[in-house]
């Protein structure tokens, strides 16, 4: 079919769906004899083809999406990188990760790997985009319906998303603001408990303390003793029970959930690795 039986209205349609160039758009049409559908495939698979050419490019924009099933008892979080902010603000990148947060529910509980479906939102927007875009993590929990809740809150910037694990009745804007305390506070939690904060990071803070009252003349034993009271208060400021709740410093997390029982909470940020 030559160039000028092309109708600039399935140009432009093509364009729409893709995102691409008009002339790009144009040559798969032409290539594929004027068939929509036809030049849509051509172009996906040429493109894809140079997208991977481009997955040593810094993705370090991106955002952090979570989705709660309906009977509230299952939530996901994922977080999908891109290279740039504009990108990450885009509303058709929202939606997709949204979509993507939407499809790990259906997923077991832990670690998600990407479904084929997933691979396919990456690979338009990858496609539309012309960056570097990838799922950087998924997460998948699951509670006991009637009895798990969960809250979470997302950033306004995408940044950022926490989840909140609760067990008895909770009312769900109490839920959604310790969400969001998770996300604001400083510093930030690492555990629900003392109990919970992984033991390397409380021997790197007891050496630190240890180390610090040694080379102000005191001697071991002594210095040894003194850190202890400083570990309480590391625990207190790190422990997310124990923290002020940001909303009303008076209160601690732990005031605000009468019977109920918090028992877990994610935190996700662009940019940081999920351990």
């Amino acid at each position: 079919m030559s160039s000028t039986s092309i109708s600039a209205k399935d140009v432009m349609n093509l364009r729409n769906k893709t995102g691409l160039a008009m002339m790009e758009c144009k040559k798969a049409l032409q290539e594929a004899n004027g068939n929509v559908d036809e030049a849509e495939t051509l172009l996906r698979k040429k493109l894809k083809g140079k997208m991977e050419t481009k997955s040593d490019r810094v993705a370090g924009e991106g955002r952090v999406e979570v989705a709660v099933s309906d009977d509230g008892a299952q939530a996901a979080l994922v977080k999908v990188k891109a290279e740039t902010d504009f990108t990450a603000k885009n509303e058709k990148f929202v939606d997709a990760v949204k979509k993507i947060a939407q499809l790990a529910l259906n997923a077991d509980a832990g670690d998600v790997s990407p479904t084929d479906e997933m691979k396919e939102i990456i690979d338009e927007l990858r496609i539309s985009t012309g960056e570097n875009i990838s799922i950087d993590a998924i997460e998948k929990l699951v509670g006991e319906p009637g009895k798990t809740q969960y809250g979470f809150y997302v950033h306004h910037d995408g940044k950022t998303g926490s989840l909140i694990e609760a067990q008895g009745d909770v009312d769900g804007e109490v839920l959604r603001q310790l969400a969001m305390h998770v996300t604001a506070a400083v510093p930030r939690p690492l555990g629900l408990t003392s109990d919970d904060i992984p033991s390397d990071l409380v021997e790197k803070e007891r050496k630190f303390r240890i180390d610090q009252a040694v080379e102000s003349g005191k001697p071991q034993q002594i210095a040894e003793k003194m850190v202890e009271g400083g570990m309480k208060k590391f625990f207190s400021e790190v422990a997310l029970l124990e923290q002020p709740f940001v909303m009303d410093p008076s209160k601690a997390i732990r005031d605000l959930i009468g019977d109920a029982e918090l028992s877990n909470f994610r935190r996700w940020q662009v940019g940081e690795s999920e351990g």
